[in-house]
């Protein structure tokens, strides 16, 4: 032996020595323990170090120390101060050639800047302390090994333990230097670099070694190759580094062990090794393993860190070296392997390499917690089979890459087993099969490619994710043979380039996958190999697949299932990308959902021939055929037949068919795939398609060509494929959302239209009657049409679109219930299966209605129009109560009926109670005047008026005004002639201010009035009657008891208050006062104011009103001042027959209607009168102001001169003296009448012949310039007028009885009908106005029951009440109109267009008959009136002779 080599043997011997006898005192040492390292532990490790260094060094020993290795060092043989087993202070630089070993007890610290060094290979130092251990900044200790112990070590600044390019030997039996000149890198942790590498070949450098110490790593690097045989070798390997700290380590230096740099003549060196054991590590150093530069960059190093807590800032470092020869393949990461967490992390920083980490075995007992390939490292498992299965995370970071088995191989089979599978911007590649089983899958910009190469044993690859799968960002899981992906939890890929596809594709268990836009599921491959070994079986059968229409439960991949992609016990597929296979089959799902940018697809994916093939003859292809026939091709006059038909319509399960030309340079094209949803015993819930379904047929777009370059006639288009859907509800619900089987356009010059496919629904459970729900909602497009054929080639046949039969009641593809209107009894799915219903029994006013699940009888239900009419006829409450007693008309004649029985009771009984209303013609007139108003007013009228009181009587001065709330009463001042004398002006003036006063209202009671008046007129005329005749009791016992009579001259009068009276009509509308002498007068006087008396004024009652139409009231006292010129009987005749007139003079025409007054005066007054020297005119009197003016006559006793007094003189005297209280009304009245006068050729001063009172001759030539006022209730004079008596009162009562209940029964009739229209207007016609609709019928029970002197009255008030009801009644009409016209105009219902029958239009019959009641009512009333006021039916006689021979008769 040579001694160089002896040299290298001793130095192998010492350090493998050194390395056991250091391994067995650290497994019996408890350096983790908090308690001080024993002295026997320390004393064993130093003994068996010093013995190993005897050993080796016996023949060979080099030592720079003056004292032997085998005994202690001291600090001061290193020139250090202090001892080492209390505190050592290094200060000085050592250069070793020899192992150096230092143990103590106490501290050591190498200052700053201090370097202990042996650059020698393989040379050892070691520190066992058991104290703290501090390496100052900028110290250094550079060995082939370092080994430190202590309780705590700490590194300063930029202080380093360095061992590299220091390595020795490697252990025997490794590959870890390269063979050969190639200047390939050595391998340790990882393999070195060969730059002969490229992508057909597996050439590498050093191969790696010591896997199987990767948690205490203690071996050295490998020297990289040489390039020729004087280099045999590049650079060294790294060294080895030992930390074995109790407690802290403290790193803010350097721990490296890297190779070393072979440069351009040869690769690099391997990194060595360390490890660290600390309870702690902390600081901002480094720790490198890293292998050295060369021409092939050497691998990457082992690192262990037993370490419970370490600060991430630490870097730790495994790369490979860089590659001179080849830039982008350094060498290979080597291992850096946490202790403590059972971690193993294998990354190359970014450096870019082909050259792979081998990783041999995994252990099992215990499990490791994370495998971490990060930073372009490339990690190989090349086993034929292994188990990868880890505690925690398998993660592969920033172009990490794993790769399972030999691509040369690819049939190996391997498992991953971990908690997560976390991928970003990595690759996984896969050579044979592959297991995985994670809880969670999350990729981003990464792919797993699984590669079974072309052999058919390999077997189905499964990805077993139990909680989550998520892709992102162009994440790609493919295989070029069957794929399972099973899970529990979520399938998301997110968005676009996310990709799972494989030649036939399993998705299993998952309770939710979501396809993002633009990600895709798709089976098989792209390639036309990959879709044949697929579709091959199916396109050559014409037998239903079994597996797809009742497949098996376990949901496994199999290759001898149909499918091409399953996705099967999903809950729910939500898909917003594209899921597209040759046969997709959709297995025991609940929902599914295709957003708007989601497409399921086997369009294009089906046989290239298939059983409808088209035909391809002399240039001329037919379209392919299947649910309906291929078009014909036609290509110069030859005709090629389509392809035929195939398959069950209504239970399709067939692939469409291609077509192909006569040689492979033809092309071809192939027919749509097939979708499968749901099965017979697993339906799908539901199918929401916003997207579309697709199985189309492929469109031939190129022209083709024959041998020698010439285009001919075109392939025709493939046949559309099937899509059959088990399902229990279907809603296409977008607009552009669509199914599509559609065949292929034919291709260039006469390629004739694929035929369209199938589609078949086969509805898993149909509710029918109450229980039905529609389970279809299709706003998109259903598309089975078949291609477009091309110059001369016929379009394809449509396919066809079923769906499973419908029960009794539902019809169609989709189930739906038959039209409102039509019946279906019997299974099936076509249309004219529902039978229009017969409307003959349908009701009027009612229309068929919609009944759940169809109507399955010929009668269908119907209801009313609206439901305020009532089942089963649709009538409304009042047309029942009609049809109860047998229709309108009989009703109407059993309420006739019942009407007229109940008057002739009504009848009985008022006869019973008041007696009857008969009475003689010959009564008296007498009588009739007392009768004709019982309610007279008057204090003058009393039985055995006193003769002294006709004597003593002097003048009537009449108040003025029509005594209402805005115009009372009053009296015009100054005296009138009559009375000059015997009153005193001035006192008078006071009297008249005093009792207009008292004339006056209050302001509410005018208030109370006005709103009377609105909400109830006729109360309000009680209430004006009710005031009224307050006021004159209060005139009545102001004058009588309250005023001193001070006016007077008559001292008696004053004395005894009887010079004045006041009284009033009956009616209340004229009130006077009486003037009378006191009796001592003087005798002249008293003549004199007696003669005065004539010509007197007599002015009429009323205001020719129906109310208070007018009327000459003469009183006692009247009729004893003119019985002095005329008999009282005479008079008393006149009276009435002059009332009798009156009474018809309506004030709105009395223009028309005091001719027939007029007439009467001068026929049968006057000519009686004159015999007895007396005559009457018609006069008007006392105009107000307000237009008002009253009537009545002047009385003429004697031969007064009446036309004696000079026009001019007259009328000058008028406007002279009128009163103040006259207005301009009043003269221009005068004024009309003055220009009227000399027409008439009489000239008379009414105010000097009456001695004061102011107004106008009323004749045929005046009568045409008087003035009048018709107020805004003068169309009721229409209905309520004053009419002569015509008798027969008995028989009169009896029909107005009948006609107040026919009123009544008409009144309730009616508003039950507007109770039935709405609240509103029922509520409308009974209150607007309130009480007049119903107050009729008991005012007229009151007039009909009322005693005799009040009959008349109360009858008015009966057709007041009856009168203002007809308002009630117009509301009843507008409310009508406005319902029923608003009825009209809104559109009839469109489901019910063969019934477009709409409400009852005669609403108004009721409101009319009503009417018409009332007008009748009104003019019986009339009649009644008149038979009670006029009961003398004389007084109408024409003739005046036998007017008056009544009156002598009597």
């Amino acid at each position: 032996m040579s001694p160089s080599q002896l040299k290298w043997y001793t130095w192998f011997c010492i350090l493998v020595g050194h390395v056991c006898i250091f391994a067995l005192s650290l497994t019996s040492g408890q350096y983790r323990s908090t308690g001080t390292m024993s002295e026997e532990w320390m004393k064993g490790l130093g003994s068996h170090i010093s013995d190993g260094f005897e050993s080796s060094t016996s023949t060979y020993v080099v030592t720079m120390l003056s004292s032997p290795l085998n005994e202690p060092v001291s600090c001061e043989d290193l020139e250090g101060v202090g001892s080492f087993n209390t505190t050592c202070l290094l200060n000085s630089n050592f250069s070793l050639n020899s192992d150096l070993h230092i143990r103590g007890s106490g501290n050591l610290e190498i200052l700053p800047h201090v370097s202990i060094i042996c650059p020698i290979e393989g040379c050892m130092i070691t520190f066992n302390m058991s104290g703290n251990v501090k390496i100052g900044q900028y110290a250094a200790i550079v060995a082939g090994s370092v080994v430190f112990a202590a309780a705590n070590l700490t590194m300063g600044y930029n202080s380093s333990i360095n061992t590299t390019s220091l390595g020795g030997l490697p252990p025997s039996q490794t590959s870890g230097t390269p063979v050969g000149y190639d200047g390939g890198g050595g391998g340790h942790g990882g393999r070195g670099a060969s730059c002969l590498k490229n992508n057909q070949t597996s050439f590498w450098g050093g191969d790696v070694y010591t896997w199987s110490k990767l948690s205490e790593p203690w071996s050295y690097g490998s020297k990289g190759g040489g390039t020729s045989t004087k280099i045999p070798f590049g650079g060294n390997g790294g060294g080895r580094v030992k930390l074995q700290v109790k407690d802290m380590l403290y790193l803010n230096g350097s721990v490296t062990a890297e190779g070393g740099d072979g440069g351009t003549t040869g690769g690099g060196g391997s990194g060595g090794s360390i490890f660290i054991h600390a309870v702690k590590l902390k600081g901002y150093g480094t720790i490198s393993a890293a292998g050295g530069r060369g021409w092939g960059g050497g691998g990457g190093g082992r690192i262990s860190l037993d370490c419970y807590s370490i600060q991430e800032d630490v870097k730790v470092t495994v790369h490979g070296g860089l590659s001179i020869g080849c830039p982008g393949n350094s060498g290979a990461a080597g291992t850096y392997f946490n202790a403590d967490l059972l971690s193993l992390r294998v990354g190359n920083d970014n450096i870019t390499t082909e050259t792979e980490t081998p990783l041999l075995d995994f252990s099992t007992s215990p499990l490791w917690a994370h495998v971490f390939v990060e930073n372009s490292a490339k990690v190989l498992v090349p086993l034929l089979w292994t188990r990868v299965q880890v505690r925690g995370q398998v993660s592969l970071y920033r172009g990490g890459s794993i790769i399972f088995g030999l691509s040369e191989f690819p049939v190996s089979e391997f498992e991953l087993v971990a908690e997560e599978l976390l991928m970003s911007d990595s690759i996984i590649k896969v050579f044979g099969a592959f297991r995985v089983a994670v809880k969670m899958l999350l990729m981003w910009n990464s792919r797993i490619e699984i590669n079974g190469g072309g052999n058919t044993i390999v077997t189905s690859s499964v990805l077993e994710v139990r909680n989550l799968i998520e892709m992102r960002h162009k994440s790609v899981i493919s295989s070029n043979k069957n794929l399972g992906v099973y899970g529990q939890g979520l399938l998301k890929l997110t968005g676009h380039g996310d990709t799972i596809k494989a030649q036939r594709l399993s998705l299993s268990l998952f309770y939710n996958i979501t396809v993002g836009a633009g990600s895709l599921l798709q089976a098989p491959m792209d390639d036309d190999a990959s879709r044949k070994v697929v579709t091959k079986s199916l396109c050559e059968s014409e037998t239903c697949p079994l597996d797809l229409i009742t497949p098996p439960d376990d949901c496994h991949v199999n290759y001898t299932l149909s499918f091409s992609l399953q996705i099967c016990r999903v809950e729910d597929l939500l898909v917003h990308g594209v899921v597209k296979g040759s046969v997709v089959h959709i297995h025991r799902a609940r929902t599914i959902i295709i957003a708007t940018d989601g497409r399921i697809s086997a369009s294009e994916l089906g046989c290239s021939k298939g059983i409808g093939k088209g035909n391809y003859l002399n240039g001329a292809g037919s379209g392919a055929g299947h649910g309906g026939r291929g078009g014909s091709g036609y290509y110069n006059g030859r005709v090629s037949n389509g392809g035929n038909e195939y398959g069950d319509a209504n239970f399709p399960c067939e692939l469409g068919s291609g077509a192909e030309g006569a040689n492979q340079s033809y092309g071809n094209v192939v027919g749509g795939g097939m979708i499968v949803m749901g099965s017979i015993q697993w339906p799908l819930l539901r199918l929401d398609v916003y997207g579309s379904l697709s199985a189309d047929g492929q469109s031939f777009d190129k022209a083709a060509r024959n041998s020698n370059g010439s285009i001919i006639g075109g392939l025709g288009g493939g046949s559309g494929g099937t899509i059959l859907l088990f399902l229990q509800e279907l809603r296409l619900l977008a607009q552009n959302s669509s199914l599509s089987v559609v065949g292929g356009k034919g291709g260039p010059r006469g390629g004739g239209g694929g035929g369209g496919g199938r589609v078949h629904f086969h509805w898993s459970k149909i509710e029918f009657r109450d229980e039905y729900t529609p389970f279809a909602s299709i706003s998109g497009s259903i598309n089975r049409s078949g291609g477009n054929g091309d110059d001369g080639g016929s379009h394809g046949y449509d396919g066809t679109i079923t769906g499973k039969k419908c029960p009794k009641g539902l019809y169609g593809t989709f189930c739906k219930e038959c039209p409102v209107g039509t019946y279906k009894n019997v299974e099936g799915s076509d249309a004219h299966l529902c039978i229009p219903c017969s409307v003959d029994l349908l009701p009027r006013r009612a229309e068929f209605i919609y009944v759940r699940g169809g109507v399955t009888r010929p009668s269908c239900p119907y209801k009313c129009i609206s439901d305020k009419y009532r089942m089963p006829k649709c009538y409304t409450p009042l047309e029942e109560l009609l049809y109860t007693f047998g229709g309108p008309w009989p009703f109407a004649i059993l309420l006739s009926c019942i009407l007229v029985l109940l008057g002739l009771l009504l009848s009985t009984l008022r006869i019973k109670l008041v007696g009857s209303c008969s009475h003689d013609r010959a009564g008296s007139v007498e009588d009739h005047n007392r009768h004709r108003f019982p309610s007279l007013l008057s204090l003058s009228e009393v039985r055995g008026t006193r003769v002294e009181e006709t004597q003593s009587h002097v003048h009537r001065m009449y108040f003025m005004g029509p005594n209402t709330f805005r115009e009372p009463w009053h009296l015009p001042y100054s005296p009138p002639d009559a009375i000059i004398e015997i009153v005193y002006e001035d006192a008078f003036n006071r009297f008249i201010d005093e009792i207009n006063s008292v004339a006056a209202y209050d302001w509410w009671e005018g208030s109370v009035h006005s709103i009377l008046s609105i909400l109830a007129y006729p109360c309000s005329w009680s209430w004006k009657q009710w005031r009224q005749r307050n006021k004159i009791h209060r005139l009545q016992e102001y004058v009588k008891s309250e005023y001193d009579h001070s006016c007077l001259r008559s001292c008696r009068s004053r004395a005894l208050y009887k010079g004045m009276k006041v009284g009033a009509t009956p009616d209340l509308m004229v009130a006077y006062i009486d003037f009378f002498l006191g009796g001592d007068e003087k005798r002249l006087e008293l003549v004199s104011i007696i003669q005065k008396r004539f010509p007197m004024c007599i002015i009429f009652g009323g205001d020719g009103s129906y109310m208070s139409p007018y009327n000459l009231h003469s009183d006692s006292l009247l009729t004893n001042l003119l019985g002095q010129h005329v008999p009282e009987t005479v008079w008393n005749h006149l009276v009435a027959g002059l009332n009798a007139q009156l009474r018809m003079v309506r004030h709105g025409s009395i223009r028309t209607h005091l001719i027939p007054v007029i007439n009467w005066i001068n026929s049968h007054a006057n000519p009686q009168l004159e015999f007895h020297g007396v005559k009457i005119e018609l006069l008007w009197f006392q105009a107000t102001a307000s237009g008002y003016y009253q009537l009545g006559i002047l009385v003429v006793v004697g031969d007064y001169p009446l036309q004696s007094v000079h026009q001019l003189n007259t009328w000058d005297r008028s406007d002279n003296e009128l009163p103040r209280s006259n207005s301009a009304c009043a003269r221009k009245c005068l004024k009309q009448m003055q220009q009227s006068w000399p027409y008439a050729g009489h000239a008379l001063s009414i105010k000097r012949i009456t001695g004061g009172i102011n107004g106008g001759l009323i004749n045929h030539t005046t009568l045409r310039s008087m003035e009048y006022k018709k107020d805004f209730l003068f169309p009721l004079s229409l209905l309520l007028n004053n009419t002569r008596p015509i008798g027969r009162q008995d028989t009169l009562l009896l029909l107005i009885s009948v006609m107040l209940l026919a009123d009544l029964s008409v009144t309730l009739l009616m508003l039950l009908q507007y109770y039935w229209i709405s609240l509103g207007a029922f509520l409308a016609v009974l209150l607007i106005l309130p009480l007049s609709l119903l107050s009729p019928f008991l005012a007229g029970l009151s007039a009909l029951f009322s005693k005799e002197n009040r009959r008349a009255s109360l009858a008015r008030v009966y057709a007041l009440w009856n009168a203002t009801s007809l308002s009630n009644i117009v509301v009843a009409f507008i409310c009508g109109i406005f319902y029923y016209s608003f009825s009209f105009f809104q559109p009839p219902d469109q489901s019910n267009t063969w019934n477009t029958r709409r409400e009852d239009d005669k609403w108004w019959l009721l409101p009319t008959v009503l009417l018409l009641f009332k007008l009748i009512q009104a003019r019986f009333v009339d009649w009644h009136i008149a038979n009670q006021e006029i009961q003398d039916y004389s007084l109408f006689c024409p003739d005046p002779d036998a007017f008056w021979a009544l009156e002598a008769g009597t």
